[in-house]
C-alpha cells in the first residue's frame, strides 16, 4: 500500500527503469510535463523520461490509453493529448485517446502494468495536482503544476502488486487497448524483476482479487463487480468499517450503511471524506448529495457508532483542508480494498473502474490489514501508528481511540451538517450529472414505440373479443 503520490511516483520511477519489453498506462488523465520526483533536483519530466526508456531498450514498447474527454474535464494539458509532443514521436511509443465508451462515461481506471510482472492500481493518475508527501504541509514548494500554479495538500493511495495478479492486469489492459485501437498485443514473456528492491511488501504469497466496473456497451454485458464487492463487504462487517473516499453519494451504499447503523450490535463506521469539492457542478451535486446522505446516516446513528470526518493540517490561516482523493475500504481486519471506484453512482455502472482487494484469510493477514487501518488513522491524526494500535486495543473501539487521540492541530474534523435535514433522496439533476448507468438517447423513442404497439394490440384484442361475442351461441341466446 503506497500512501500518497510521493511514495507512488518514487516507486513507479524505479520500476519503470527496470522495464524491458512492455509498459501499459491506463488513466483518466495524463500529463507528460509532470515530474515524478518534483522535490529532487534536477527534475526529470515524465514524457521525456518515457522516451529515454525506449531509446535505451530496443525491445521496450510503451502504450498509453487516456480518457478522450480528459482534454475537457481533467486538469492536465489537453494539447499534448490532442496535438502530441516531441517525446511521443517514437515508433515504440503509442498514445491513444479512449473513445470506446457510452456517452459521458469515463475511462476511470488508473493502472500501470510493467512487463506483465508488476502493476500499480489505485486512485492516482499520472497528471498534475496529484503529488504530495504524507506530511501534507499547507504549503509545499514542490506542489506546483508545470504552469507554475500551486495546489493544496492531497491524499491518495495506490497498490503495488507482482506475480499472477500482475499478469491478469496485463490481460485486462491489453483487452482494453485492443477494444479501443483494434491492435492485439501478445502477453509479455517472463523477463526482468521490476519490483523496486527498496520497497518492502505489506503482503507476500497472497491471493489478490480484481474487481471491475464496466457499462453495457456495444453488445457487451455490464460488469458491477466493484459495487457488488462493496455491498457484500459492508454487510459482512462485524466490528469496524473504515472508508476513505472522495465522494459518498450513492444511495445503494447509503442504504447499506444506514441498515448497519440501525442494528443494535452493528459495526462502527468511520468515513474520511473530502470536505469541499471543486467546480460548481461537483459542489452542487456531489456536495449536496453527500450532505443529504450524511444527515440520513446521522439520524440512523442511535447507538453512537458513526463518524464522518475530513482531514486538516495547520496553517497560518487556521485549518487547511486536505483533498481526499483515495478510494479505500477496510472491513474489520478481514478485507482491504484499494482502487479507482468512488462511492458514487457513476462508479457503480457507468465508468470503467478497477479495484484490488486482499482477504484476511489467516491470522497474519488480519494483523497486517488491521495495522494498515491504524497506519491510516495515525496518518490523519498526526501520531505514530503504534499509538493508534495501542489505543484501539485498550478501548476495544476504533472510534473511542480516534476521539481520544484527535487533539492535535493536524487531525480530523466533523462535518458541519444542518440541524434541519435537507430533502430526501438526491438533488434534482443528479441523474444527468451522476447517472448509475449509460444514457440511452433513443430510450424515449423505444418507449413510445412500445406504447404504440401495446395500444394496437389492445385495440385488436378488444375487436376480436367483440367479434367472438357477437357470433357465439351464448351471445345470440341459442343455448342448448
Amino acid at each position: 500500500m503506497l500512501v500518497d503520490a510521493a511514495a507512488y511516483f518514487r516507486a513507479l520511477e524505479d520500476a519503470l527503469t527496470r522495464a524491458e519489453r512492455s509498459i501499459f498506462i491506463l488513466g483518466w488523465d495524463f500529463d507528460g510535463r509532470i515530474a515524478l520526483r518534483p522535490d529532487v533536483a534536477p527534475k526529470r519530466t515524465l514524457g521525456p523520461f518515457l522516451r529515454s526508456l525506449v531509446e535505451t531498450r530496443p525491445e521496450l514498447e510503451i502504450r498509453l490509453l487516456v480518457w478522450n474527454l480528459a482534454v475537457v474535464h481533467a486538469p492536465g494539458s489537453p494539447m499534448e493529448l490532442l496535438a502530441g509532443a516531441d517525446w511521443q514521436e517514437h515508433p515504440r511509443i503509442s498514445v491513444r485517446l479512449d473513445t470506446d465508451h457510452p456517452l459521458y462515461a469515463a475511462q476511470h481506471q488508473k493502472i500501470v502494468c510493467i512487463d506483465d510482472r508488476m502493476a500499480f492500481v489505485g486512485g492516482i493518475d499520472l497528471t498534475v495536482r496529484r503529488w504530495d508527501t504524507p506530511e501534507h504541509r499547507a504549503h509545499h514548494p514542490a506542489r506546483t503544476s508545470p504552469d507554475g500554479e500551486t495546489f493544496g495538500p492531497v491524499h491518495d493511495m495506490q497498490m503495488a502488486v507482482e506475480g499472477a495478479v500482475a499478469r491478469d492486469l496485463g490481460e485486462l489492459v491489453r483487452g482494453r487497448w485492443s477494444l479501443v485501437t483494434g491492435e492485439d498485443c501478445a502477453a509479455t514473456a517472463p523477463c526482468g524483476m521490476p519490483w523496486p528492491p527498496e520497497m518492502p511488501a505489506d503482503f507476500e504469497d497472497v491471493e489478490v482479487a480484481i474487481s471491475r466496473t464496466a457499462p453495457a456497451w456495444k453488445g457487451t454485458q455490464e460488469c458491477r463487480e466493484s459495487a457488488a464487492l462493496s455491498v457484500d463487504a459492508l454487510r459482512s462487517a462485524r466490528d469496524c468499517i473504515y472508508i476513505e473516499a472522495q465522494y459518498l453519494t450513492a444511495p445503494l451504499i447509503g442504504d447499506v450503511l444506514e441498515e448497519r447503523l440501525e442494528q443494535k450490535n452493528g459495526p462502527e463506521i468511520v468515513v474520511i471524506l473530502t470536505a469541499e469539492s471543486h467546480g460548481l457542478g461537483e459542489r452542487f451535486f456531489m456536495g449536496h448529495n453527500r450532505d443529504r446522505l450524511l444527515c440520513r446516516l446521522r439520524r440512523a446513528d442511535r447507538h453512537g457508532r458513526f463518524r464522518a470526518l475530513y482531514p486538516v493540517v495547520p496553517s497560518a490561516d487556521g485549518d487547511c483542508q486536505i483533498l481526499v482523493h483515495a478510494k479505500l475500504m477496510i472491513i474489520d481486519d478481514r478485507l482491504l480494498r484499494i482502487g479507482s471506484a468512488n462511492l458514487n453512482n457513476r462508479s457503480i455502472g457507468l465508468d470503467s473502474e478497477c479495484d484490488l482487494a486482499v482477504d484476511g484469510t489467516t491470522a497474519d493477514l488480519r494483523t497486517t490489514i488491521g495495522r494498515l487501518r491504524d497506519r491510516l488513522l495515525a496518518h490523519h491524526l498526526g501520531v505514530a501508528p503504534e499509538i493508534v494500535t495501542a489505543a484501539v486495543a485498550d478501548a476495544g473501539s476504533a472510534i473511542a481511540a480516534l476521539d481520544s487521540l484527535n487533539q492535535n492541530p493536524r487531525g480530523l474534523r466533523r462535518f458541519d451538517l444542518p440541524d434541519t435535514p435537507p430533502g430526501k433522496g438526491s438533488v434534482f439533476g443528479t441523474a444527468l450529472f451522476d447517472p448509475v448507468r449509460p444514457f440511452r438517447l433513443l430510450a424515449p423513442v423505444g418507449r413510445l414505440k412500445s406504447f404504440i404497439r401495446r395500444r394496437r394490440y389492445e385495440r385488436r384484442r378488444k375487436a376480436n373479443s367483440a367479434a367472438t361475442k357477437a357470433t357465439s351461441p351464448i351471445a345470440s341466446g341459442s343455448r342448448k
